[in-house]
């Protein structure tokens, strides 16, 4: 997180009371302002957690954004780091009430892990989002036919119906790279995601063209690793790092797992994946020779 700056901290922007990425983003913008006003009054998390009836670990959570705020909590913590102007405290207690307000997601809950939750809000909120993957077309860039393919692999034992959601969630998500202030997609794929047929021979061709068409979007980027580059930097499974335009929104890296995924934001961590990213954004193939490839492969996949 971004260090606390000496001196009176400022409140929270009004421009930012209705941020993309909804409630997610607020969290972490509350919560990083709130850190700030309790560093610079030289409280502990243990004391502050007192103030609010909880412990050092529910500040911790507030305070990284991972949980929604209370008005009350924040009042009481709002005093006790000294906010006493009351439009000041006005502007924090909006910022918190936002916290609750449920994003568009919410609907597909029924669907929807909370540790995924998140990751669509900071998607939404994103100026750049970089990722590579090594087994399947990223998300964003996924046509229905192959989410489908996808989620019902991952989730076997699913109804027709539920997967059905799972990938009618999946384009609506879909729908941040066109729409205005769309953020730029930087991806990188390994060949191997683009050669195994996932969901037959039609449907890994309806993804090529449609892989190929995303990448010559003005905001989208698509580089290949080929096989022949051997071991590369990122070897060790697939990554995203998240960039916002909003100052009090660090940097994250979003390492998914089979039923949980972790958030990184801490400067030394982003800094190492952002170093393995630039290694294999130089050692893949240029996004001219990347769409040369995927032409290739969609003339086999077709001829095939």
């Amino acid at each position: 997180m971004v260090a606390a700056q000496p001196g009176r901290i400022p409140p929270p922007r009004r421009h930012i009371e209705h941020p993309r990425g909804g409630p997610t983003v607020l969290r972490i913008i509350l919560g990083t302002q709130l850190r700030r006003l309790r560093e610079a009054a030289g409280v502990t998390r243990e004391a502050a957690g007192h103030a609010i009836r909880g412990s050092h670990a529910k500040i911790s959570r507030l305070e990284l954004g991972r949980v929604g705020c209370k008005e009350r909590d924040v009042a009481d913590l709002l005093t006790l780091y000294g906010v006493t102007d009351e439009q000041e405290r006005a502007e924090f207690l909006t910022l918190a009430r936002g916290t609750s307000t449920p994003g568009w997601w919410h609907q597909y809950n029924d669907v929807l892990p909370g540790w995924f939750e998140t990751l669509l809000g900071l998607e939404e909120a994103a100026s750049v989002i970089r990722t590579y993957e090594v087994q399947f077309v990223p998300g964003l860039l996924q046509t229905a036919d192959y989410a489908y393919a996808v989620c019902r692999l991952g989730n076997p034992q699913a109804s027709r119906k539920e997967v059905d959601r799972r990938v009618e969630l999946r384009l609506q998500r879909q729908a941040l790279l066109t729409a205005p202030g769309a953020p730029r997609l930087w991806a990188v794929l390994d060949e191997a995601a683009l050669r195994r047929p996932l969901g037959g021979p039609d449907v890994m061709a309806g993804q090529l063209r449609h892989l190929l068409d995303m990448a010559r979007l003005p905001n989208v980027t698509v580089q290949i690793a080929p096989f022949h580059l051997g071991g590369h930097a990122a070897a060790g499974g697939p990554i995203t790092i998240l960039r916002f335009l909003e100052p009090d929104l660090p940097d994250i890296v979003y390492l998914e797992q089979l039923t949980s995924a972790l958030y990184l934001d801490k400067r030394d961590d982003v800094d190492r994946y952002l170093a393995v990213m630039d290694r294999l954004s130089a050692q893949a193939e240029s996004p001219r020779g990347s769409q040369a490839i995927m032409e290739e492969l969609i003339r086999g996949a077709e001829k095939g």
